[in-house]
């Protein structure tokens, strides 16, 4: 298996690489400021489509991430175009806040404050401070932060709420896209403000927000994971009854990955054995969604019985580190072979050979989706973070192999 890991990690370099250049190539936008809002499957840019703030955070922090992995100079040009392109346009300066979109020049275009567009500029902006020592990114980051707890903490139930208007009212319509339930709050916005108070947590070791990450990662524990099955429950109103019967594969191992890695960096000893112990029943629960040929299922609706046969490109990419992580925890191999077996499918489906970048994903008989390959949700942050976190953790192990070997000798 030495052999399998050190060529998993080389191949996940050069893809790396590949993801990165594409996003530099192709996605640039020239005329008018940042990024482009669309790319299609063909590669053909829409020039007038609308600016995510999910997108160009998730930009920013890929490209962040690169460069403190790789100390690439290209890299950080880009992640420095996306800091200013947030700051300059997705920031509220008159309310505060991240806005949802903005036009094709900037504008502001839906402006409500969905707190899991907050979380991911906290997530972004932490990593870009850690690559460029930027004090108004680090300090765009705690305002955020601070926001969030402001805005969205629920302090009678606990929590988060999932969106105010711009300035900060209560809507009618709280969900992220038109495939969510209406509810108060969710599993994925709880997750990413989880994941980026841990990532605010390296740059700025606050109590406060160790305390806040800790109440996160009890949150999964007492009420989101379900402890009949282990599966992740999605929707739930505000005292935290169960909303939804979908299990999304995707999220079951993202999860399973990133809550170990939360209760990691506060450096908790008592959680991190509890979450570990968790983390791999959420690696097998999610292992039920796995198809022989490697691929990860997208969901399941336990009420209806009926899986969706697809198979999207960012819970391959979750499943890459999620079973690297569960074969660290327990050192049982099965759990690695799972990781391979899932960038062996990507290799196969997902990456677009003739046209870069991963695809959206394929049909049950192998056809591709015809998704977008830029927008609103389709990023560079689940496929390069797989190949970074991935990178990082292999180089770990080949150290520890060789200071084995090194005791051995001696």
């Amino acid at each position: 298996m030495i052999d399998s890991i050190a060529r998993y990690k080389n191949e996940l370099e050069q893809e790396l690489q590949n993801i990165l250049i594409f996003w530099m190539q192709e996605t640039v936008d020239n005329a008018h400021g940042g990024f482009y809002g669309r790319i299609d499957n063909s590669n053909l840019i829409y020039n007038e489509a609308p600016k995510g703030s999910v997108l160009n955070s998730r930009i920013l922090w890929s490209f962040s991430a690169a460069y403190n992995l790789t100390n690439c100079t290209g890299y950080l040009k880009i992640a420095e175009r996306a800091f200013n392109y947030i700051r300059d346009h997705f920031y509220d300066k008159e309310f505060g806040g991240i806005y949802w979109s903005v036009d094709y020049r900037g504008n502001p275009l839906d402006s409500k404050k969905q707190f899991y567009a907050l979380s991911f500029a906290v997530y972004a902006l932490s990593e870009f401070y850690k690559s460029s020592a930027n004090k108004e990114a680090k300090k765009l980051a705690i305002e955020l932060y601070a926001t969030i707890l402001d805005h969205s903490h629920d302090k009678k139930y606990g929590g988060y709420m999932e969106a105010l208007s711009r300035d900060w009212k209560d809507l009618d319509d709280l969900r992220l896209s038109s495939k969510d339930q209406n509810e108060k709050k969710s599993m994925n916005t709880h997750l990413h403000i989880l994941e980026g108070f841990a990532n605010l947590y390296c740059i700025w070791p606050d109590k406060g927000l160790s305390s806040k990450i800790q109440e996160l990662i009890n949150i999964f524990l007492d009420n989101i994971i379900d402890k009949n099955n282990y599966h992740l429950n999605l929707f739930f109103d505000e005292r935290w009854n169960k909303r939804s019967g979908i299990i999304s594969y995707g999220h079951d191992i993202e999860a399973a990955w990133l809550i170990h890695e939360a209760a990691e960096i506060i450096h908790n000893k008592k959680l991190i054995e509890a979450v570990k112990k968790i983390s791999l029943k959420i690696a097998d629960a999610a292992s039920e969604g796995l198809d022989e040929d490697g691929g990860l299922w997208y969901e399941f609706n336990l009420s209806a019985i009926k899986l969706t046969t697809e198979k999207h490109w960012w819970p391959q990419a979750e499943a890459m580190i999620g079973f690297f992580n569960a074969w660290q925890i327990s050192s049982d191999v099965h759990y690695l072979k799972k990781s391979l077996a899932s960038w062996s499918f990507v290799r196969r489906y997902i990456v677009d050979q003739q046209n870069q970048e991963w695809i959206w994903g394929i049909k049950e008989d192998y056809r591709v989706m015809d998704e977008d390959k830029v927008g609103i949700w389709k990023c560079p942050y689940h496929n390069s973070r797989a190949c970074i976190e991935l990178i990082k953790r292999i180089t770990k192990v080949e150290a520890s192999n060789a200071l084995s070997k090194h005791f051995l000798n001696h």
